[in-house]
């Protein structure tokens, strides 16, 4: 890339920063318009760049008017250096906008050279020419924001006051060092506070779009679960339906009358789920783990021992056994399925064991599925201070064990409740 194509990308960029920044002030605009509440509406400011500090130059009219009366010796050198001074001036405080042209070497470079140049034309000439260093403190101030500009601006300013005393007197030296440093030390923290809110506003835009993000697979991820652990129960239901049809009606009917109390149980789910009050419970879902195991023949043996359980161990595990029995009928073949949950003064633990070959759970474990969700029980026991542990068991079938201690210290609602798929023995 030429240098006339970097220059043509650089103002592109501007010129889109500058665009974006108007259109935040034509929303500000309008909100203020319509009678928003203006405490809640943040004012985008103005856009900074180097424009804002090129009214400073104004400081180098005394010796661009010595130099045009004539007053000035050997003036084709005057006006080179006061070119060359104003031309480093620009280069450096517009690129001291963007933080890598900054910190490049040769924006430090250019900052040096304007340091030479002033100099020169300080020694060189005196009185006017002096105040040429005040607008190199504010160029060093506006690319050094870091822990050197403390040195840095007190090395300038007692440079400063020396070869103002050389050509001025002492009167002259504490003014321009005075100016020197301020210029240095004010530019310096006013560009860098601006610099620090804006990046304020862009982390407060990445985490509000991380949260929606947050919130959409929360939501998601809620209602996938709720709709496979249902479906799964109603088709299962609907097989046993259809199976017992024919030699025992009232039976297959009693299946049919299960299918449409899980549809309507699924119904307010899905509405609970919406509005985000969806709580689980280990009770409810032991007994719907029942009908569902008894529907695909599987037999269910639960055991349940200890203190009752708080609100929030009970949820969690509410959803661990509703997506491992969710499994278990779905890949497991299995015949039989224990259900363990034992309470403890410090520790709960919820075992669920099949005695099935899990044959159709590496199929699924090879579409991408059952390691996702595994990990993300894990990491959501892990957040309540417990763990999760799954794998083929040492007698045959599948084992999922969850670990919790008495008294999670996260809410545990369904919001945030993670699936738990089966992996393969």
């Amino acid at each position: 890339m030429t240098w006339w194509q970097r220059l043509r990308c650089r103002q592109a960029a501007v010129w889109q920063e500058r665009r974006t920044w108007r259109a935040e002030l034509d929303r500000f605009k309008a909100a203020r318009r319509s009678g928003t509440d203006p405490s809640a509406v943040e004012h985008p400011g103005p856009q900074p760049t180097g424009f804002s500090l090129l009214p400073w130059l104004l400081l180098g009219m005394g010796s661009f008017s010595n130099l045009i009366q004539g007053e000035t010796p050997n003036p084709w050198i005057g006006g080179l250096g006061l070119l060359a001074f104003n031309s480093l001036y620009v280069h450096v405080t517009f690129r001291a906008f963007d933080r890598r042209r900054r910190e490049a070497t040769s924006t430090r470079v250019a900052l040096g050279l304007l340091g030479l140049v002033t100099t020169g034309l300080a020694l060189g000439y005196g009185g006017n020419w002096l105040m040429f260093f005040p607008l190199l403190g504010l160029a060093t101030g506006a690319v050094l924001r870091g822990p050197w500009l403390g040195r840095v601006g007190l090395a300038l300013t007692l440079y400063a006051g020396g070869v103002s005393w050389l050509r001025g007197g002492w009167d002259e030296a504490s003014n321009i060092a005075y100016a020197t440093f301020i210029s240095s030390m004010v530019t310096a923290a006013i560009l860098g506070l601006s610099e620090a809110v804006r990046e304020l506003r862009a982390a407060r835009e990445e985490l509000a779009r991380r949260a929606v993000e947050k919130e959409r697979l929360r939501f998601s991820r809620d209602l996938h679960d709720l709709l496979g652990h249902t479906l799964s129960v109603i088709v299962v239901k609907s097989e046993a339906a259809r199976r017992l049809a024919a030699r025992d009606l009232d039976a297959a009917l009693g299946q049919i009358t299960d299918i449409e109390s899980v549809g309507r149980q699924a119904l307010t789910e899905i509405r609970e789920a919406v509005t985000g009050y969806r709580e689980g419970s280990l009770a409810t879902e032991l007994t719907r783990a029942r009908s569902a195991l008894s529907a695909a023949s599987v037999q269910p043996v639960v055991r349940q021992s200890g203190a009752p359980l708080d609100p929030q161990s009970e949820a969690l595990l509410g959803w661990v056994v509703r997506e491992a029995v969710t499994n278990v009928v779905r890949h497991s073949r299995a015949s039989r399925c224990e259900i363990t949950v034992e309470g403890a003064a410090e520790r709960v633990r919820l075992t669920v064991t099949d005695n099935g070959t899990g044959t159709d759970a590496a199929a699924g474990a090879r579409e991408g599925v059952g390691g996702t969700g595994l990990k993300g029980l894990t990491e959501r026991l892990a957040a309540a201070g417990g763990c999760l542990t799954a794998g083929p068991a040492p007698r045959g079938g599948f084992t999922v064990t969850a670990d919790l201690p008495a008294g999670g210290d996260e809410p545990a609602s369904a919001a945030t409740a993670p699936r738990a798929i089966r992996q393969p023995s």
